[in-house]
């Protein structure tokens, strides 16, 4: 059980670290975007913003799933 426990929280600080650089490159991202005036008017900046919405979307149904695995009672 211990080694189980020790799988689970080193796979939720990679998710938090994760989140955590999701987080920082969206803001990012959301700065440019301001700079240029509040409209992305440049095909770089537009696919750059969709990506990292789109990364965002990725880190936050990973932590539905960890968070549905704990509900039911499949992890701790």
């Amino acid at each position: 059980m211990d080694d189980k426990r020790k799988t689970w929280r080193e796979q939720e600080e990679k998710l938090v670290a994760r989140w955590n650089a999701a987080a920082a490159h969206y803001q990012a991202v959301q700065a440019e975007i301001a700079e240029a005036g509040g409209e992305a008017t440049s095909e770089a900046l537009v696919h750059k913003a969709a990506r990292a919405r789109a990364e965002m979307e990725a880190v936050r149904r990973q932590v539905a799933r960890l968070k549905v695995e704990f509900n039911m009672g499949k992890r701790y």
